[in-house]
């Protein structure tokens, strides 16, 4: 079921990449636009984990560097089942993490230091716990796919703006047979809404699957949902500085990093934290562990 939501993605993905092209730049626009998926969807499949870590400056850490950390994704991984994934720490005092990699033999479990000092050790297992049923579930390739395309297209939505600023786009219509100045504007509105609708798309459901699991792999839904709290807090305090430069990636992330960010709460790409823990609450209830 995975692979054919993977499919169906990147075949999304590659038809919206090319509307944009020929929005922009007619039929060499479209040509160049399906070149360029084509490269994306190779691409993104063997490194947009390493590019995602990249772009929150996150460096890899072994059980000497952080043995707190280590040692709690370690035991985490064995009770869900999986490989010890690689650990990565990302410099920021917005508590916050995510999962990435093309499958659970290739994960990355990165979170920030800000999370390490912020959170109890159950409340550190719930978010950890949360982001290896990502794993688990094989969302983070999806994730990381998503962040990569939508990141493309915000890319070329500026491209679109910076041409028109300087006479790029003139006229109604170009040499090529695009829009001109029509696709352009089109470009700039309609680009940045259709790369935020797939964050959305690909992260809200997979959200309270991923509590549930972790809830599960921990065996504490109340350490997650504490973590919780404190998490929407001060991700809306103060928004990650990485993330409002790779806005893109935002979905993979436990809360939303951009959540004190006013634009970003037009579309969320995370379902509301109060039913998150709502749901916690209840499983916690009903099924104590």
């Amino acid at each position: 079921m995975n692979a054919l939501r993977t499919t169906a993605l990147l075949a999304g993905l590659t038809v919206l990449l090319v509307l944009v092209g020929k929005l922009l730049g007619g039929t060499g626009g479209m040509a160049i636009a399906l070149v360029l998926a084509a490269a994306m969807n190779l691409g993104s499949y063997w490194f947009s984990d390493r590019m995602v870590l990249k772009m929150h400056g996150a460096r890899a850490v072994t059980e000497a560097d952080a043995p707190k950390l280590y040692g709690v994704v370690r035991d985490l991984a064995q009770r869900a089942g999986l490989p010890m994934p690689a650990v990565y720490i990302m410099e920021s005092d917005t508590p916050n993490a995510f999962a990435t990699g093309r499958n659970p033999s290739h994960a990355a479990v990165a979170a920030t230091s800000g999370l390490l000092r912020m959170m109890t050790r159950e409340e550190l297992r719930g978010v950890l716990a949360h982001e290896l049923a990502h794993v688990r579930h094989r969302d983070t390739l999806i994730s990381a796919l998503a962040a990569t395309f939508a990141g493309a297209i915000a890319m070329i939505a500026n491209m679109a703006q910076w041409a028109m600023l300087f006479g790029g786009l003139r006229g109604n219509q170009n040499d090529n047979g695009g829009p001109g100045l029509i696709g352009g504007l089109a470009t700039m509105i309609l680009a940045p809404l259709a790369a935020t609708m797939i964050q959305m798309a690909v992260s809200r459901s997979r959200e309270f699957g991923a509590d549930k699991g972790g809830a599960e792999i921990s065996g504490n839904p109340m350490g997650l949902a504490s973590a919780l709290r404190k998490l929407e807090q001060a991700n809306h305090a103060s928004p990650m500085e990485s993330a409002t430069r790779n806005p893109a990636t935002a979905h993979m992330f436990i809360v939303n990093p951009l959540a004190g960010v006013s634009i970003g709460k037009l579309f969320s790409t995370h379902p509301p934290t109060a039913e998150r823990i709502a749901r916690l609450e209840a499983m916690a209830g009903s099924h104590p562990m």
